[in-house]
């Protein structure tokens, strides 16, 4: 399949595309599959017919470039660009676009993110595109006169959700310096899906019809998203977005100028003052992406590479493999009652830690030195016992001399060259603040939430903050998000990340551990079921059948609260590189997420 086809969308190379069954994924490459007992995990003797996986999925192999994302039509982008010559950055750019036309519920424009950068030649970058609280923010703006959150989740819904968006800014950045093909070829791709439409997965189907009311609520008089006859939209259905094509179309003609002066920046700010919102075109001028360093650490012979504050995500990365180096986990199994518990301890400790100490560190000294020290990290751990489980409210976040308290997607790339991407990008909640700005057709984040909005109380994700994350002009809100790269022996081994708003870490650190301590594939790791904990609330969410009943009753009498949930945790896009030098990406069974390598 060429790029041209990708770009006129006849409907049945998009059906192919589209095909869950992932038949047409594996036909775009030869690379044979490794021999069967490569990944020798298997559950426990416990019980035989248990299975540790959500669902059983092939990999996908390639030896050429290989794209993973959240959407089957989206990584196909991706693929293609790599066939023109693109690199890893010019793939990584042209999905983040077609994303916001095939998967609205996270893909944006009006949202933001981080990526993770490493060349060819192992030099790492990191990109924080992180939306940021408008001038006219204030700490105490969802608080009534008693400093009691006002009724209406204002930071989670409506115009005064939104903070400044970073994603175009941030994507034109990371393009200009890296990246081999035009901005008129990686933005091309995303104009033809949005003008000439996509077909819906059945989860994007459901999704929008499950969004419905929300949307109707807070667009009134518009019918973005909405079907003409009013009915429900079903698997198939084809979504054309010819707004959202205009708005595509500035960007790629304009760069940044398209969508924070001009049209298309007089449509966003009609937006706001049409509902309440107070971002301004000053807002939007005073927007820009930052480069910083990334968070680099060692896990045994593994070197780990991720994202630093104001995501949390690369900080507590590390602490949590820092926690349980030591320990056999290999030898004590995958899941076991000593293996899940270490883990537990470990998750409690640093969800205490972010909530004390992190926030942006353009307003706030973030220890991050300190948070990894070794000695630290000890004196956080002597409180722990195998006896009997920890009690959060007694684990603080942690003592350092000298410091004073104060809806997500992701994808991830390799080229032919090595050079590899990992990149997670927001809306927040699904579809954001669900405000679509009128005659713009995208989604406005709803990132104000990720502040602490009163410190000490709990945002929907049940994450609590405290004075480093609260609310102050022009700041970026904290993130959980965690874009990760890990080299073996000074070369790529694995690219990680996900969604899943607070259970970003800990589904990183899992497939991470899945990978390096249980000898899974890629694909193994991803579909493998997967635990929480956060410190607070005090307790552990599985998704059903991640446990046997008889390691449940060991941590159970131990006082660890253990509850199953329907929902999934996590949708993670990953890559690993074989020994040999093939790439078997790793694309969550969850949903529609999908790996096309050649």
């Amino acid at each position: 399949m060429n790029l041209k086809h990708v770009l006129l969308l006849s409907t049945s190379i998009l059906s192919i595309v589209a095909c869950k069954s992932q038949q047409a994924v594996q036909q775009s490459t030869t690379i044979q599959k490794p021999a069967e007992n490569q990944g020798f995990y298997q559950f426990t003797n416990e019980d035989p017919n248990a299975s540790p996986f959500f669902a059983k999925k092939a990999s996908v192999y390639a030896k050429n470039g290989l794209a993973t994302s959240a959407h089957p039509v989206a990584s196909q982008v991706g693929v293609d660009i790599l066939k023109m010559g693109g690199n890893a950055i010019d793939a990584a750019v042209a999905t983040q676009f077609a994303l916001s036309v095939v998967h609205p519920a996270a893909g944006n424009i009006g949202g933001g993110g981080f990526m993770v950068f490493r060349d060819k030649k192992g030099k790492t970058f990191t990109l924080d595109y992180r939306e940021k609280a408008p001038e006219n923010a204030s700490r105490d703006m969802y608080l009534d006169e008693n400093k009691n959150v006002k009724a209406g989740q204002l930071s989670w819904v409506g115009h005064l959700a939104s903070g400044t968006p970073g994603s175009v800014d941030g994507l034109e950045q990371a393009h200009k310096r890296f990246g081999k093909l035009t901005w008129q070829q990686v933005l091309q791709p995303a104009i033809d899906l949005a003008e000439n439409g996509v077909k819906l997965t059945a989860r994007e189907a459901r999704g929008l019809n499950n969004v419905r009311a929300e949307l109707i609520k807070f667009n009134p008089n518009k019918t973005y998203f909405m079907k003409a006859d009013t009915a429900k939209w079903k698997e198939g259905d084809v979504l054309v977005q010819k707004d959202l094509a205009k708005t595509l179309r500035l960007i790629q003609a304009q760069g940044r100028k398209g969508f924070y002066e001009g049209e298309t920046a007089k449509l966003l700010l009609a937006e706001m003052k049409r509902g309440g919102g107070i971002i301004t075109q000053k807002d939007l001028d005073n927007y820009h992406a930052v480069w910083r360093d990334a968070v680099i650490d060692t896990y045994k012979n593994l070197k780990v590479i991720s994202m630093p504050p104001p995501s949390s995500g690369g900080i507590a990365l590390i602490q949590l493999l820092k926690f349980v180096e030591p320990y056999p986990l290999k030898k004590w199994g995958w899941h076991s009652d000593s293996t899940t518990q270490v883990m537990i301890e470990a998750e409690r400790r640093v969800y205490a830690d972010r909530s004390k100490w992190l926030g942006d560190p353009d307003f706030v000294k973030v220890p991050q030195k300190e948070l990894l020290d070794a000695e630290y990290l000890k004196k956080r751990w002597q409180d722990f016992q195998f006896s009997q489980a920890s009690d959060s409210k007694v684990i603080k976040g942690g003592t350092i001399a000298g410091f004073e308290s104060t809806e997500t997607t992701h994808s991830s790339f390799v080229d032919k060259e090595g050079n590899a991407v990992s990149i997670t990008t927001t809306l927040n909640g699904s579809y954001g603040s669900k405000v679509v700005v009128d005659g713009a057709g995208f989604l406005m984040n709803d990132e104000m939430d990720d502040f602490s909005i009163k410190p000490g109380v709990p945002n929907v994700y049940g994450l609590i903050g405290n004075e480093a994350n609260a609310i102050a002009p022009n700041k970026r809100m904290l993130s959980s998000m965690t874009p990760t790269i890990v080299e073996k022996d000074g070369k790529l081994m694995m690219v990680l990340g996900t969604p899943g708003g607070s259970t970003i870490i800990t589904s990183v650190f899992q497939v991470f551990l899945n990978v390096a301590e249980h000898d899974m594939t890629m694909q193994q790791a991803v579909d493998a079921l997967r635990f929480h904990h956060q410190w607070m609330p005090d307790r552990t969410t599985f998704e059903d059948g991640a446990f046997t009943e008889k390691t449940l009753i060991r941590l159970r009498e131990k006082g660890y609260k253990m509850d199953a949930q329907k929902n999934t945790i996590g949708r993670m896009d990953c890559i690993l590189v074989l020994p040999d030098g093939t790439y078997e990406g790793g694309a969550d069974v969850r949903s529609d997420d999908t790996a096309v390598g050649y």
